[in-house]
């Protein structure tokens, strides 16, 4: 389906062109030009302010350069009429032909409704999630795996070949902890001596599930591994804790493609590559090694061993970072380079990474690294995310009756469900904190917006599940006996293709569950007035409302679905 934006861009840019032509406007480069929806029906449906901004470039009056554009516009079946407002605004009203055409539009595309091109073979890949193996899912970082796994719907619909990936940190020393950390559990569960570390201690992890764990391990190897070191320990907890995250995501309808290793990348000497090819490269430095150190540099090494630091500063940072500390291991930024690296050498196009607010700083220290490598930093975009805070009975709330402290993913999706979650934590800025208000998710009722617009696409459904017991169909349906009422529904379903170019070009994932709401909000005041099944309704006007509806339980299924939501036919 058209990108009504766009298209009435083009009929602007043939005028503009028509009317130098003709010697009506002067000559200059013709530029692009930004169309809006109107913000009030007498204003039309589109709006173009390109004449106001053109008076400087034309040297003539916007209303002068509007009325030239008009009267060289193209005719297009989409367009009924046109108008100029105040100074040199241009009115566009959609033709009411066309709107009934696009009910036909909207049933035949079904589940691919606004599938763009805007990424036609293009490769994509969202890097999200992406928590430690040391722990459950956390509510914090299901913000960040809604916001990710909706990007890719998102990016999907507009035509990507995408990929979801995983990036776990099994690397370092936190793992060798969690590994030492099992090995402790799992000497307790076969009755030996050990001392438990109490929870002050930070090299020890406390979580119950390690217990859990320790207990299964000492049933299928017995005493095997008492004298193990951390190894196998580490290894058994990894495999555990990822079919646990694996299995807590997929309840709230997230799969990744791909799940890459940390690990490899020092099994495979990336890390060391990268280092080389930035020394190389002049970028990479230490007192001890490199002789043209400025004396300030010498300074920091001065009486350490030999850090290896990258001259971020070259690339307008505020310090240079280290990526090797003095004793031999390098920092999160060296692994972190080598990986987008990675990404870069398997071909995406575009790489988007869902990370939360303190990791802006480490994106760009990264992104310093692929230009140091002579690599294109601009494929690869990030999303910030905010914390999420829970209120109950309008207090803080932090409760949990198993931990003493509500954290993980499993409980939520226990607590309020999963499409809660999802349209709860997307249908805010990322870059805003958010307010989890547990009493508002569960409610059943218009106040709270995933109720609300599952219940469309319910109603939608009865509808239909009535006209079948009764035997009447849409076939054939006479779509100019609808009113301007089912009309206004089908201009903001033609909103949605605008809607996802936006999300995915502005990488604001949160806007299709703003437009969900708003389609709801103008449905239910027609679903109210519009029936179909009352028995003064004309046997032919019921039939087009119909198809009206049909029309419309596409539409909110496609939204639900590209939210990652649920499609009940019943509540």
């Amino acid at each position: 389906m058209k990108l009504l934006p766009h298209e009435h861009a083009r009929l602007i840019q043939q005028a503009i062109r028509a009317a130098q032509a003709a010697g009506a406007l002067p000559a200059f480069p013709v530029p692009a030009v930004d169309i809006q929806p109107s913000k009030r029906a007498d204003q039309g449906d589109y709006a173009a302010t390109i004449a106001l901004q053109l008076a400087k470039l034309a040297g003539q009056k916007p209303r002068a350069i509007a009325e030239a554009i008009v009267q060289h516009l193209p005719a297009a079946d989409f367009v009924a009429g046109v108008e100029i407002a105040g100074p040199g605004f241009i009115n566009f009203t959609l033709s009411r032909a066309y709107l009934l055409q696009q009910i036909e539009a909207i049933i035949a595309e079904d589940d691919t409704l606004f599938t763009l091109d805007l990424g036609q073979g293009r490769r994509a890949q969202v890097e999200f999630v992406s928590a430690n193996p040391t722990g459950p899912i956390t509510i914090g970082r299901s913000r960040g795996g809604i916001a990710g796994d909706t990007m890719a719907r998102l990016l999907s619909a507009a035509g990507y070949s995408v990929e979801r990936e995983y990036y776990f940190n099994n690397a370092g020393n936190q793992m060798v902890m969690l590994g030492n950390s099992l090995k402790v559990r799992y000497l307790q569960a076969l009755g030996r001596p050990v001392t438990v570390p109490d929870k002050d201690d930070a090299t020890f992890y406390q979580g119950e599930y390690l217990i859990d764990f320790a207990r299964q391990l000492a049933h299928e190897r017995g005493e095997a591994l008492v004298d193990a070191d951390w190894k196998p320990f580490k290894e058994y907890v990894e495999v555990k804790m990822f079919e646990w995250i694996k299995e807590s995501l997929a309840r709230i309808g997230i799969v990744h493609d791909v799940f890459f290793n940390e690990d490899s990348l020092y099994q495979e000497g990336s890390l060391w590559a990268v280092l080389a090819a930035l020394k190389e490269k002049g970028y990479i430095y230490s007192a001890a090694e490199w002789e043209g150190a400025t004396e300030a540099e010498k300074a920091k090494a001065a009486g350490k061993q030999p850090a290896q630091w990258f001259r971020t500063t070259a690339f307008g940072d505020d310090k240079d970072r280290v990526l090797v500390k003095s004793d031999g291991t390098p920092t999160y930024t060296l692994p972190d380079i080598a990986y987008h690296k990675n990404k870069i050498e398997r071909g995406f196009d575009l790489m988007i990474n869902v990370l939360g607010a303190d990791h802006g700083t480490q994106y760009k220290i990264v992104q310093y690294g692929i230009s140091a490598l002579g690599m294109d930093p601009a494929k690869i975009h990030v999303i910030l995310n905010q914390m999420v805070s829970f209120v109950r009975d309008g207090r803080p709330f932090k409760g949990s009756t198993r931990r003493g402290v509500f954290d993980t993913l499993d409980e939520l999706v226990d607590e309020v469900g999963a499409d809660a979650i999802r349209y709860h934590l997307l249908a805010r800025s990322p870059g805003t904190h958010l307010e989890f208000d547990m009493d508002a998710v569960v409610k059943q009722s218009n106040d709270n917006p995933v109720y609300y617009i599952q219940n469309a696409y319910v109603r939608c459904c009865g509808i239909f599940r009535e006209a079948e017991a009764r035997g009447l169909t849409d076939d054939g349906a006479d779509l100019s006996l609808l009113s301007d009422t089912e009309i206004a529904f089908i201009r903001k379903v033609l909103e949605m293709g605008e809607v996802i170019e936006t999300a995915v070009t502005h990488f604001e994932p949160h806007r299709i569950a703003f437009y969900a709401q708003e389609l709801a909000g103008v449905f239910h005041p027609i679903y109210d007035q519009v029936r179909v099944l009352h028995t003064e309704v004309p046997a032919d006007v019921a039939k087009a409302r119909l198809r009206f509806y049909r029309a419309a339980r596409v539409a909110f299924r496609r939204v639900l679905l590209l939210m990652g939501m649920s499609t009940p036919e019943r509540m």
